[in-house]
């Protein structure tokens, strides 16, 4: 049989399966060590009890006549997709429609996906540093080239760095899509409601669709920057957006999402005329899906409950507090920082010009400590380093202080 060539194409091993792979190494050899994971960006805290509550009576309903669901409606169940549009949309000033959002297993699932919608010849761009799954699933899908000297021939890469505040710089050439994620993973910076219309306005001027990742959203505090794109006028004419309930209320191990397609946003057809990605996207999940279970939507809705957005809330505030744990012990090092405010990741200019793989070692081995090099986002990524709050209190504390003592062994 032929194989798909374009993914044995890539280079080996997934970003978070190399890291593993060396903490797994680390570990046979060092058996009474303690290794404190802050890498992975998995979430720690239990579920809320309203929403667990909420996720157990419905699966016990479904061993009974009156309770139980099959196959759940096209895009998800109304009572979810109401509650969605009317607090994380109305509640901004964003009008949606039921029939504008789809409710999914996860973020990086649609983000993963929703390529599947481009021509094969479609030129992608993305931030550097990237979240790799925007990269891996078009290059598996043939867009992007060659991986040659550490890049991809055909993708066109904004650099974000300290030198230009994380800020993107939009590319000369015309892109057919462009993937932004704010709060930014993995750098934790934002962009302000200014910043995203000189975006939404250059990508209106040159036929750019928008692929807008929103699964941090949650932990922003100030009013004044957009928790979803549609905040800024005419992001409706070119912006898809994904959104989680992973890191807002712990779903990393139960799965439930949505991603938002207005039906102003159209494309080219080959040979002329256009159609509603709206459209074509209904119609890809009705092929290649059957939606995310009853008891996870009843879950999902519990968290809109007065008492499930306050215990929601509890929990942003314990990892907002682990960020800002690691940002006052890390300032004491006179590294340059970013993130962790807006946040659950802390980004760190890795000290004495070392890679962010030799830190990653150093710190493994000095400190018993994981974290991810920011080699693993990209280009612009070397010599940085991403630290995650998605801990305990007590091991990010305890990591806080083993990174300092580390680095100031150096």
């Amino acid at each position: 049989m032929n194989l798909n060539h374009h993914i044995a194409g890539m280079p080996a091993g997934y970003l978070f399966a190399e890291i593993a792979r060396r903490v797994k190494e680390y570990e046979a050899a060092q058996p009474d060590s303690r290794v404190i994971r802050m890498g992975i960006g998995d979430v720690t805290r239990p579920l809320a009890p309203s929403v667990a509550r909420a996720f157990a009576d419905a699966a016990l309903g479904m061993a009974t006549v009156e309770g139980f669901y099959g196959y759940g409606p096209d895009g998800g169940y109304p009572f979810l997709i109401e509650q969605i549009i009317q607090h994380d949309y109305a509640s901004r000033g964003v009008s949606l429609g039921m029939d504008e959002v789809f409710v999914s297993d996860g973020a990086k699932t649609d983000t993963a996906a929703l390529q599947e919608l481009f021509s094969a010849d479609a030129t992608i761009a993305v931030t550097d540093p990237v979240y790799p799954v925007y990269v891996d699933s078009n290059a598996m899908a043939g867009r992007l080239g060659r991986f040659e000297n550490g890049s991809w021939g055909r993708l066109v890469t904004l650099p974000c760095s300290f030198e230009n505040g994380f800020v993107p710089e939009l590319p000369k050439e015309r892109v057919d899509v462009l993937y932004l994620c704010y709060p930014n993973n993995p750098t934790g910076t934002v962009l302000s409601k200014a910043q995203l219309q000189v975006i939404v306005d250059w990508a209106r001027a040159n036929e750019t669709l928008i692929i807008y990742d929103a699964a941090y959203k949650a932990f922003i505090t100030d009013p004044d920057i957009p928790t979803t794109i549609y905040e800024v006028p005419g992001a409706r004419e070119v912006a898809i957006e994904c959104c989680s309930f992973s890191k807002t209320a712990g779903f990393t191990g139960v799965r439930c999402a949505w991603t938002v397609i207005p039906k102003e946003l159209k494309g080219r057809l080959p040979g002329g005329g256009s159609a509603s990605l709206n459209t074509l996207w209904r119609r890809r999940c009705g092929s290649k899906s059957n939606g995310v279970s009853y008891p996870v939507q009843k879950a999902a809705a519990a968290i809109y409950t007065e008492t499930g957005r306050q215990e929601i809330a509890n929990t942003i505030s314990y990892y907002q507090e682990n960020a800002r744990l690691l940002l006052d012990t890390l300032q004491k090092t006179g590294l340059k920082l970013a993130g962790g405010v807006h946040a659950p990741y802390v980004w760190l200019k890795t000290p004495g010009g070392m890679s962010g793989w030799d830190f990653f070692d150093y710190l493994l081995k000095t400190a018993s400590v994981v974290g991810t090099p920011g080699e693993g986002f990209g280009t612009s990524g070397q010599g940085c380093f991403r630290l995650t709050a998605f801990s305990t209190r007590e091991n990010t504390q305890e990591a806080a202080a083993r990174v300092f003592d580390a680095i100031n062994k150096l």
